[in-house]
Protein backbone atom coordinates (compact mmCIF):
# COMPACT_ATOMS: atom_id res chain seq x y z
CA UNK A 1 0.00 0.00 0.00
CA UNK A 2 1.37 3.43 -0.95
CA UNK A 3 1.45 6.07 1.82
CA UNK A 4 2.35 9.65 0.63
CA UNK A 5 2.30 13.33 2.40
CA UNK A 6 1.18 16.19 0.25
CA UNK A 7 1.76 19.89 0.86
CA UNK A 8 -1.17 22.36 -0.85
CA UNK A 9 0.78 24.84 -0.77
CA UNK A 10 4.92 25.15 0.39
CA UNK A 11 3.65 27.08 3.49
CA UNK A 12 1.28 24.75 4.77
CA UNK A 13 0.95 22.06 6.82
CA UNK A 14 1.31 18.03 5.42
CA UNK A 15 -1.43 15.25 5.00
CA UNK A 16 -1.45 11.44 4.86
CA UNK A 17 -3.00 9.91 1.75
CA UNK A 18 -3.51 6.54 0.57
CA UNK A 19 -2.33 6.28 -3.03
CA UNK A 20 -4.63 2.98 -4.46
CA UNK A 21 -3.44 1.84 -7.97
CA UNK A 22 -1.12 5.05 -8.69
CA UNK A 23 2.43 4.93 -8.78
CA UNK A 24 3.68 8.49 -7.69
CA UNK A 25 6.88 10.11 -7.10
CA UNK A 26 7.85 13.08 -4.89
CA UNK A 27 6.90 16.41 -6.67
CA UNK A 28 4.18 14.91 -8.93
CA UNK A 29 0.49 17.44 -8.45
CA UNK A 30 -2.21 14.91 -7.45
CA UNK A 31 -5.72 15.72 -7.01
CA UNK A 32 -7.34 15.12 -3.12
CA UNK A 33 -10.06 16.12 -1.09
CA UNK A 34 -9.28 18.10 2.24
CA UNK A 35 -12.92 19.17 4.21
CA UNK A 36 -14.84 18.86 1.12
CA UNK A 37 -12.87 20.87 -1.60
CA UNK A 38 -10.83 19.53 -4.18
CA UNK A 39 -7.47 20.82 -4.03
CA UNK A 40 -4.27 20.38 -5.95
CA UNK A 41 -1.46 19.14 -3.93
CA UNK A 42 2.73 18.78 -4.36
CA UNK A 43 3.59 15.10 -3.27
CA UNK A 44 6.34 15.46 -0.94
CA UNK A 45 6.83 11.67 0.53
CA UNK A 46 6.33 8.52 -0.17
CA UNK A 47 6.41 5.29 0.99
CA UNK A 48 4.89 1.70 1.21
CA UNK A 49 3.00 0.91 4.38
CA UNK A 50 1.36 -2.11 5.34
CA UNK A 51 -0.08 -0.45 8.80
CA UNK A 52 -3.88 -1.16 9.40
CA UNK A 53 -4.10 2.55 10.81
CA UNK A 54 -3.23 3.70 7.75
CA UNK A 55 -6.42 1.92 5.82
CA UNK A 56 -8.56 4.74 7.62
CA UNK A 57 -6.47 7.94 5.72
CA UNK A 58 -8.31 9.57 2.87
CA UNK A 59 -7.58 8.32 -0.91
CA UNK A 60 -6.44 10.26 -3.57
CA UNK A 61 -8.77 11.32 -6.02
CA UNK A 62 -6.29 10.18 -9.18
CA UNK A 63 -3.24 12.71 -10.57
CA UNK A 64 -3.24 15.86 -11.95
CA UNK A 65 -3.76 16.94 -15.50
CA UNK A 66 -2.80 19.80 -17.65
CA UNK A 67 -6.05 21.18 -17.18
CA UNK A 68 -6.01 20.67 -13.54
CA UNK A 69 -3.16 22.91 -12.82
CA UNK A 70 -4.42 25.34 -15.43
CA UNK A 71 -7.36 26.33 -13.20
CA UNK A 72 -4.96 27.38 -10.37
CA UNK A 73 -5.13 30.91 -10.04
CA UNK A 74 -3.68 32.95 -12.72
CA UNK A 75 -1.16 35.76 -11.70
CA UNK A 76 -3.36 38.72 -12.63
CA UNK A 77 -6.25 37.11 -10.86
CA UNK A 78 -3.83 36.30 -7.73
CA UNK A 79 -2.68 39.51 -7.80
CA UNK A 80 -6.69 41.20 -7.74
CA UNK A 81 -7.33 38.36 -4.94
CA UNK A 82 -4.34 39.46 -3.05
CA UNK A 83 -4.74 43.26 -2.98
CA UNK A 84 -8.58 42.76 -2.44
CA UNK A 85 -8.06 40.58 0.50
CA UNK A 86 -5.08 43.32 2.09
CA UNK A 87 -7.71 45.99 1.45
CA UNK A 88 -10.31 44.69 3.93
CA UNK A 89 -7.34 43.95 6.08
CA UNK A 90 -5.93 47.67 6.41
CA UNK A 91 -10.42 48.28 6.88
CA UNK A 92 -10.04 46.21 10.29
CA UNK A 93 -6.94 47.91 11.21
CA UNK A 94 -5.18 44.42 11.81
CA UNK A 95 -1.37 44.28 11.97
CA UNK A 96 -1.04 41.66 8.81
CA UNK A 97 1.30 41.46 5.89
CA UNK A 98 0.17 39.19 3.39
CA UNK A 99 2.00 37.22 1.40
CA UNK A 100 -0.03 34.65 -0.66
CA UNK A 101 -2.88 32.86 -1.33
CA UNK A 102 -3.88 29.22 -2.46
CA UNK A 103 -7.45 28.48 -3.86
CA UNK A 104 -8.64 24.95 -3.96
CA UNK A 105 -9.29 23.62 -7.55
CA UNK A 106 -12.94 23.55 -7.16
CA UNK A 107 -12.59 27.36 -6.08
CA UNK A 108 -14.93 26.87 -3.07
CA UNK A 109 -11.62 27.72 -0.61
CA UNK A 110 -9.12 30.57 -0.23
CA UNK A 111 -5.97 30.11 2.11
CA UNK A 112 -3.90 33.01 2.77
CA UNK A 113 -0.73 33.30 4.03
CA UNK A 114 0.08 36.02 6.25
CA UNK A 115 2.80 37.23 8.95
CA UNK A 116 2.55 39.13 11.90
CA UNK A 117 4.76 40.15 14.59
CA UNK A 118 2.07 38.92 17.16
CA UNK A 119 -1.19 37.46 17.64
CA UNK A 120 -4.15 38.41 15.33
CA UNK A 121 -7.82 38.89 15.81
CA UNK A 122 -9.17 38.43 12.70
CA UNK A 123 -12.43 36.60 13.67
CA UNK A 124 -14.31 39.61 11.73
CA UNK A 125 -12.29 39.97 8.51
CA UNK A 126 -12.69 36.48 8.09
CA UNK A 127 -16.35 36.94 7.84
CA UNK A 128 -15.77 40.26 5.65
CA UNK A 129 -13.74 38.02 3.17
CA UNK A 130 -15.71 34.53 3.40
CA UNK A 131 -19.00 37.42 1.92
CA UNK A 132 -16.52 38.88 -0.27
CA UNK A 133 -15.14 36.03 -2.26
CA UNK A 134 -18.19 33.79 -1.53
CA UNK A 135 -15.66 31.25 -0.49
CA UNK A 136 -14.72 29.48 2.65
CA UNK A 137 -11.54 31.38 3.94
CA UNK A 138 -8.59 30.13 6.12
CA UNK A 139 -5.90 32.35 7.43
CA UNK A 140 -2.82 31.22 8.01
CA UNK A 141 0.27 32.90 10.05
CA UNK A 142 3.60 32.45 8.73
CA UNK A 143 7.22 32.92 9.49
CA UNK A 144 10.11 35.03 8.11
CA UNK A 145 11.67 31.88 6.31
CA UNK A 146 8.22 30.94 4.83
CA UNK A 147 7.87 34.48 3.53
CA UNK A 148 11.48 34.68 2.42
CA UNK A 149 11.12 31.31 0.18
CA UNK A 150 7.54 32.70 -1.16
CA UNK A 151 8.64 35.91 -2.66
CA UNK A 152 12.42 35.23 -3.21
CA UNK A 153 15.02 36.99 -3.24
CA UNK A 154 19.16 37.47 -3.41
CA UNK A 155 21.20 36.18 -0.87
CA UNK A 156 24.34 38.23 0.35
CA UNK A 157 26.45 35.14 -2.00
CA UNK A 158 24.76 36.67 -4.93
CA UNK A 159 22.68 33.20 -5.46
CA UNK A 160 19.25 32.23 -5.51
CA UNK A 161 18.15 31.87 -1.73
CA UNK A 162 19.39 28.47 -0.22
CA UNK A 163 15.58 27.51 0.43
CA UNK A 164 14.26 28.48 -2.99
CA UNK A 165 17.68 26.03 -4.20
CA UNK A 166 19.73 24.16 -3.24
CA UNK A 167 17.91 23.60 0.64
CA UNK A 168 14.28 23.63 -0.60
CA UNK A 169 13.64 21.81 3.08
CA UNK A 170 13.76 23.98 6.17
CA UNK A 171 16.25 22.65 9.32
CA UNK A 172 16.94 23.51 12.43
CA UNK A 173 19.95 26.30 12.20
CA UNK A 174 21.43 26.52 15.77
CA UNK A 175 23.85 29.40 16.94
CA UNK A 176 26.31 26.49 17.86
CA UNK A 177 26.26 26.15 13.80
CA UNK A 178 27.60 29.53 13.29
CA UNK A 179 30.54 29.27 16.32
CA UNK A 180 32.18 25.82 14.18
CA UNK A 181 32.48 28.14 11.14
CA UNK A 182 34.07 31.25 13.22
CA UNK A 183 31.36 33.75 11.79
CA UNK A 184 29.80 34.13 15.43
CA UNK A 185 31.92 37.60 15.98
CA UNK A 186 31.78 38.80 12.27
CA UNK A 187 28.16 41.19 12.80
CA UNK A 188 24.74 39.88 12.05
CA UNK A 189 25.07 40.89 8.80
CA UNK A 190 27.27 37.94 8.04
CA UNK A 191 25.12 35.04 9.81
CA UNK A 192 21.78 36.02 8.71
CA UNK A 193 19.50 35.72 5.70
CA UNK A 194 17.29 38.20 3.70
CA UNK A 195 14.71 36.97 6.79
CA UNK A 196 16.75 38.15 9.56
CA UNK A 197 16.89 34.53 10.84
CA UNK A 198 20.37 32.55 11.19
CA UNK A 199 21.18 31.83 7.11
CA UNK A 200 20.48 28.15 6.04
CA UNK A 201 23.43 27.83 4.20
CA UNK A 202 25.27 27.80 7.66
CA UNK A 203 23.59 23.83 8.09
CA UNK A 204 24.71 22.93 4.79
CA UNK A 205 28.46 23.61 5.57
CA UNK A 206 28.05 22.45 8.99
CA UNK A 207 29.58 18.87 8.63
CA UNK A 208 32.45 19.45 6.74
CA UNK A 209 33.79 22.42 9.16
CA UNK A 210 33.43 20.02 12.07
CA UNK A 211 35.21 17.25 9.55
CA UNK A 212 37.71 19.70 9.53
CA UNK A 213 38.06 21.09 13.20
CA UNK A 214 38.37 17.15 14.02
CA UNK A 215 41.99 17.29 12.30
CA UNK A 216 43.02 20.30 14.12
CA UNK A 217 43.91 19.58 17.81
CA UNK A 218 42.09 21.36 20.50
CA UNK A 219 42.40 25.21 21.22
CA UNK A 220 44.57 24.88 25.07
CA UNK A 221 46.86 21.84 23.71
CA UNK A 222 50.31 22.68 24.67
CA UNK A 223 52.88 21.93 21.63
CA UNK A 224 56.48 21.94 20.66
CA UNK A 225 57.49 24.34 17.56
CA UNK A 226 60.99 24.20 16.55
CA UNK A 227 61.83 23.44 19.74
CA UNK A 228 59.84 26.26 21.58
CA UNK A 229 57.08 25.56 23.73
CA UNK A 230 53.70 27.24 23.13
CA UNK A 231 50.00 26.53 23.03
CA UNK A 232 47.20 26.64 20.74
CA UNK A 233 44.87 29.55 21.04
CA UNK A 234 43.09 29.83 17.82
CA UNK A 235 42.15 27.82 14.95
CA UNK A 236 41.27 28.52 11.23
CA UNK A 237 39.67 25.33 10.04
CA UNK A 238 39.70 25.88 6.24
CA UNK A 239 43.27 26.64 6.17
CA UNK A 240 43.86 23.55 8.27
CA UNK A 241 46.65 26.05 10.72
CA UNK A 242 46.40 26.81 14.42
CA UNK A 243 47.60 29.96 15.96
CA UNK A 244 50.28 29.18 18.86
CA UNK A 245 51.34 31.11 21.44
CA UNK A 246 55.01 31.54 22.32
CA UNK A 247 55.52 32.94 25.81
CA UNK A 248 58.18 36.08 25.67
CA UNK A 249 61.92 35.36 26.26
CA UNK A 250 63.10 38.52 26.30
CA UNK A 251 62.11 41.48 28.68
CA UNK A 252 59.59 42.99 26.02
CA UNK A 253 57.18 41.04 28.02
CA UNK A 254 55.15 40.36 24.52
CA UNK A 255 53.99 36.71 23.91
CA UNK A 256 54.29 35.97 20.36
CA UNK A 257 51.96 34.29 17.88
CA UNK A 258 52.70 31.93 15.12
CA UNK A 259 50.31 30.59 12.37
CA UNK A 260 51.72 26.69 12.23
CA UNK A 261 50.44 24.61 9.57
CA UNK A 262 51.43 20.48 8.99
CA UNK A 263 55.03 21.27 7.70
CA UNK A 264 55.61 24.52 8.50
CA UNK A 265 55.08 28.13 10.63
CA UNK A 266 55.26 31.37 10.30
CA UNK A 267 55.21 34.55 12.60
CA UNK A 268 51.46 35.98 11.94
CA UNK A 269 51.85 39.56 11.11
Amino acid sequence: MLKIQVKLAPWDKAYDFIAEGLELVVGEVVVVKVDSNLELAEVINVSHSSQDDDTELPVVIRKAEPKDIARRLEADRRKKTITDCQDLISRHGLEMKLVDVQSSLDGGRLNFAFTSEGRVDFRDLVKDLSAYFNAAIRLTQIGSRDEAKILGDCGSCGLKLCCQGALPKFCSITSEMAEAQQVVNRGSDRISGMCGRLKCCLSFEYEGYKYLEGNLPPCGTRVNVDGVRGVIVQHHILKQTVDVKIADQTREGRDTIIEVDINRHKKKK
